[in-house]
């Protein structure tokens, strides 16, 4: 019994000292969050210069775990090129920008990849125009697509997996691109299909473009932390659990005060009934009431932003719950 009561007093003071990111952020008094430029539905700023988005509502849920306020943030927009040295850097507190989980990424940049918030994959779009129906048709075409990307290495895998040529038009910049398509600078643009039916969804003639059917690659799109600092790692990755949990649980926005009277011993986990549960990652026992009160489950935040509610009008598909038949599981907050 002496030895386990030793154990634990040194394990409770290893995890109840606060780690540097998380220092850094308290005393800062708001989160740093990496975005991209702008991506309609993940993260990119409205006609009020507020951003929103699916990225934007985990970097909202980090601050509302945090601090108890989901506006205690400040978005840092950054080019695929940019994302990775603004993380090691420090210059952000953690990245939420489209980003695919690679075992490259995870074990050779100094991160760590935390979690997916979207199960995605890589197409192109072309002009209905064009007359064709399958990527294999593009033969010779000029294809625009981000430097810096898995999808620029997934292009050129794909074409060459299937003996097809390209010219590839490399632009840095995502609405780059974009205008570069439109133009006719390019027969096709590559991106995530998610991105791809954003632009198609906001032309004044959507039904002059089509996605073609072939999928390019998987890409599971999630955030990333650095590396050596277990305890702001902790925090992203059960924020994203806690909003999935509150979602098959039925916990949202709207409810959540109800909730709390709720007898199911799952739900007064995750809004609190266990005191000092997460004090080993410095949060306060209504961290997770917070994120839901104050942003929402993991399905509100996907239908508003890229779902039925959204212009996107994207199915939930390999993002549906578990027992729906998707990918989305939540570590059980116990």
């Amino acid at each position: 019994m002496k030895v386990l009561a030793a154990t634990a007093a040194a394990v409770f003071s290893v995890t109840a000292h606060a780690g540097p990111t998380l220092d850094a952020v308290k005393q800062r008094g708001y989160l740093q969050c990496g975005f991209s430029t702008g991506i309609p539905g993940f993260s990119a700023p409205d006609s009020r210069g507020e951003w929103t988005g699916l990225d934007v509502d985990v970097c909202r849920a980090v601050a509302a775990a945090v601090f108890g306020d989901a506006s205690k943030y400040k978005p840092n927009p950054l080019s695929a090129q940019q994302r990775f040295t603004a993380l090691q850097s420090g210059e952000v507190d953690f990245l939420a920008r489209t980003t695919t989980l690679t075992l490259a990424r995870d074990i050779s940049l100094g991160l760590r990849e935390v979690g997916v918030n979207f199960y995605d994959s890589q197409g192109v779009i072309v002009r209905k125009e064009l007359g064709v129906s399958s990527a294999t048709e593009l033969d010779g075409a000029t294809v625009c697509v981000q430097p810096g990307t898995t999808g620029e290495l997934n292009l050129t895998d794909w074409f060459r997996s299937n003996s097809i040529s390209f010219k590839p038009v490399v632009l840095e910049k995502y609405d780059e691109n974009i205008r570069a398509f439109m133009s006719g600078r390019c027969d096709a643009f590559t991106a995530d299909k998610s991105q791809l039916a954003s632009i198609r969804a906001g032309l004044d003639d959507p039904e002059a473009f089509v996605i073609l059917p072939e999928d390019f690659s998987k890409e599971p799109l999630g955030t990333f932390v650095r590396q050596g600092d277990e305890e702001w790692f902790g925090i992203v990755r059960w924020v994203l659990n806690a909003m999935l949990e509150a979602e098959e649980y039925g916990i949202t926005s709207q409810n959540v005060d109800e909730m709390l009277n709720s007898t199911n011993p799952n739900v007064q986990r995750i809004l609190g009934g266990t005191p000092g549960l997460v004090k080993p990652l410095g949060l306060d026992d209504r961290w997770a009431y917070n994120i839901v009160k104050q942003v929402g489950n993991y399905g509100e935040s996907f239908e508003r932003n890229v779902g039925t509610q959204s212009r996107m009008k994207l199915a939930r598909g390999l993002n549906a719950q578990w027992r729906e038949g998707g990918l989305m599981y939540g570590w059980p907050v116990r």
